[in-house]
């Protein structure tokens, strides 16, 4: 599940981006841009979890160990980004996620993140559902300078979900495919998933968003 190349954002998503987030904006619950205002920082999320806490702490420290190219890659893309994240300490997902982009943003200083959880952050995990139709953790929203929505990733890293929702359907045996999916997280060690962020920027510096339920069309919005 290594090494899938990654997939240009397809024409037309920007609008589609347009049309779904307004509609958004008027939920009574807080925009994506206000949740990031009332959001922690993720080191006090960190210190406040109390499931898991081993995995967040242990993924964190793995973290920080980023390669230079994709240091170098993020540092060129223009702009200010915040990171609206939707996520629960209880979830393996996030565990396995969230302190790798939490490291990224140490290391980079056009990317800055707030957690918010799911309660909060629920119209958000409405609007940005998984490509089967799930409102999910974690969920995370890129959001430009202005506080609009420019991007997103929900639930898991591409290589990883487009397994999750295909072939590991036919594992009959629950323990065995939970056990599998947490064996590929410990193997990719936040690659995947610090990439995607990456992209995710790049895409949203360049006008052309990056929201993969969106984007492969199977989110009922």
């Amino acid at each position: 599940m290594r090494g899938t190349p990654l997939r240009r954002p397809v024409p037309g998503l920007l609008a589609l981006l347009l049309l779904v987030l307004p509609a958004c904006a008027q939920e009574p619950a807080a925009t994506a841009g206000e949740l990031w205002d009332d959001g922690v920082t993720f080191s006090d999320f960190l210190a406040d979890a109390d499931r898991r806490v081993e995995a967040w702490n242990e993924n964190y420290e793995r973290g920080r160990d980023l390669t230079p190219e994709l240091l170098e890659t993020a540092r060129q893309i223009p702009g200010s980004w915040r990171l609206l994240v939707v996520a629960e300490d209880y979830c393996g997902d996030s565990a396995n996620t969230v302190p790798y982009v939490a490291g990224l943003a140490d290391a980079l200083d056009n990317l800055d993140i707030r957690v918010v959880d799911s309660r909060a952050g629920s119209g958000v995990m409405d609007a940005f559902q998984t490509p089967d139709g799930r409102g999910a953790t974690p969920t995370m929203v890129l959001l430009n300078d202005q506080g609009e929505p420019a991007g997103c990733l929900v639930e898991q890293p591409r290589p990883l979900q487009e397994w999750w929702l295909g072939e590991a359907k036919e594992i009959e045996d629950r323990d065995e495919r939970y056990d599998r999916k947490y064996a590929w997280y410990d193997e990719d060690a936040g690659a995947s998933t610090t990439a995607e962020i990456v992209e995710i920027m790049a895409g949203a510096a360049a006008g052309t968003p990056v929201c993969r339920p969106w984007e492969e069309g199977s989110s009922e919005s």
